[in-house]
């Protein structure tokens, strides 16, 4: 299956957490069919997205498609942010950041009924927004480069999502490494990541 081939391939220190999310959600909805989506793996509930994982160089991320809906008094949960890979759970970097079992149970359950009863999220109609995922190499260098930072941070979603596609669609990593360097380099002169052809 697919997503055993991603969890396969991913770091060392990211597999039993994949493993036991993985677990985690099929234990909470068997029903649930595993899909890549946006390079990652997405767990689907009567053909609606449930929830999706995905794993980095030094963490993993755990995410709700209908954050926002899931009753959640404790505060497990992270708002859906498109500026970040962190996800709802945070940085995941052992299974122990990972609320107790009970409780992903709940939530997990918890979306499948907000499927069930049709719940959206406020979304321009018959569109399904691709998440912004911001590769974490892209991540560490923002932090060190304030200009970088404050050019990103000002260009839109889609804009964002143009830089942090081209990073992650890189077939090595010294190409992820040297389109990195290329996207702060003209983060810092301003510039959007097809300014070639943009009219003046």
């Amino acid at each position: 299956m697919q997503q055993l081939a991603y969890i396969q391939q991913a770091a060392p220190f990211a597999q039993p957490i994949l493993h036991y999310l993985h677990e985690l959600v099929l234990k909470a909805c068997p029903e649930a069919e595993v899909k890549i989506k946006w390079n990652f793996p997405c767990f689907l509930y009567k053909g609606k997205m449930l929830c999706s994982m995905a794993a980095f160089k030094q963490h993993c991320s755990f995410g709700f498609w209908l954050t926002e809906l899931i009753h959640d008094p404790k505060g497990y949960l992270l708002p859906n942010n498109d500026t970040t890979s962190m996800g709802n759970l945070g940085k995941i970097k052992s299974i122990s950041d990972i609320p107790e079992e009970s409780v992903m149970l709940e939530f997990i359950c918890q979306a499948m009924i907000l499927i069930e009863q049709g719940a959206k999220q406020n979304r321009k109609k018959n569109m399904e927004p691709k998440p912004l995922i911001i590769p974490e190499e892209l991540e560490i260098e923002l932090e060190n480069s304030g200009l970088a930072k404050k050019t990103f941070l000002s260009f839109s979603t889609s804009h964002k999502r143009e830089y942090a596609d081209w990073i992650s669609e890189a077939k090595t990593a010294a190409t992820r490494e040297k389109r990195v360097n290329q996207t702060i380099k003209w983060l810092e002169e301003g510039k959007s990541r097809n300014w070639k052809y943009e009219k003046c």
